[in-house]
């Protein structure tokens, strides 16, 4: 199947043909800190099998690997470890990110098992924050998605 995705702005965009909707989070601190989470969540892909309307800026982020991100809005889009014939593409930057179904942790020697029993924590709807809605009506825009 085909799955599209791209950054916050709309700058970068690819295609990407998958067999399993499956993917994973990332725990270690280079994850945590590229991304600014608890983890990363990630699908992996082989390279050959994405196609990019524009490729991503690239950083080298370690002396394994460079991740990929849009530089006008800032969204982290890859991981690419060297050598390895396929990349990690952010769950969050899929356009049907729900579709997707975390299956493994990777990277648990920093993981933040606060993080990940939140099922019973308090739930809210953007769009019921009076505050938040009035924000975007400020701003002439509609409610994200």
């Amino acid at each position: 199947m085909i799955l599209a995705g791209g950054c916050q702005c709309g700058r970068i965009r690819y295609r990407v043909e998958v067999d399993e909707l499956d993917a994973y989070l990332c725990h270690c601190r280079m994850c945590q800190r590229a991304t600014g989470g608890f983890a990363a969540a990630l699908k992996q892909v082989k390279r050959g099998a994405i196609t990019w309307a524009r490729e991503p800026d690239r950083y080298r982020s370690s002396p394994i690997a460079q991740r990929g991100f849009c530089a006008a809005c800032g969204t982290p889009l890859t991981y690419e470890g060297d050598g390895s014939e396929g990349l990690d593409l952010t769950v969050g930057s899929f356009d049907e990110a729900g579709r997707l179904t975390p299956v493994e942790h990777s990277g648990v020697e920093s993981i933040h098992e606060a993080w990940l029993h939140t099922a019973s924590l308090p739930r809210s709807r953007t769009d019921a924050n009076p505050r938040i809605v009035q924000k975007w009506k400020d701003a002439g825009a509609d409610l994200p998605d």
